[in-house]
């Protein structure tokens, strides 16, 4: 007789693979979206939401993600500096002038679950087009 037993992945059993993602010209938003599900790694059929099974991604060209709308000038991130008043904004604008690559890291980061398993330390963002990790041999992940 056949067991019916659910499939639950464990830490040794995960294997993760390294894929680049190229950001010119792509929507902040829906590349986002997309790269958190593979950090998450939603995209295999042995996912198992308390392991993490994603794969590292690697973002390139984060300077070129596009803005669509008036986000540039309206949208905000905002922080606390821990004194009375202290409250910092600054538009996506800025932050892409600025540093690019925490824009992405942010925006990605904010779309992941928040538990223990710390997803988004597989994320990799570069404002050019190079990165260090050509050891990893990443493949190319088109959406």
């Amino acid at each position: 007789m056949a067991s019916n037993r659910t499939y639950m992945a464990t830490r040794e059993k995960v294997v993760r693979e390294w894929y680049v993602v190229d950001a010119t010209d792509k929507p902040l938003g829906r590349l986002a979206s997309q790269v958190a599900q593979v950090l998450m790694g939603k995209h295999k059929a042995t996912y198992t939401p308390h392991v993490d099974c994603g794969d590292f991604v690697v973002i390139i060209n984060a300077e070129k993600v596009k803005l669509t709308g008036n986000k540039r000038q309206n949208e905000k991130r905002y922080r606390h500096t821990g004194y009375s008043g202290g409250l910092k904004s600054q538009t996506y604008g800025e932050i892409l002038e600025k540093k690019p690559e925490r824009l992405l890291e942010m925006v990605v980061k904010g779309m992941l679950p928040k538990t223990r398993l710390k997803m988004h330390k597989k994320l990799k963002v570069y404002a050019g087009p190079n990165h260090p990790h050509s050891a990893q041999q990443p493949k190319p992940l088109e959406f």
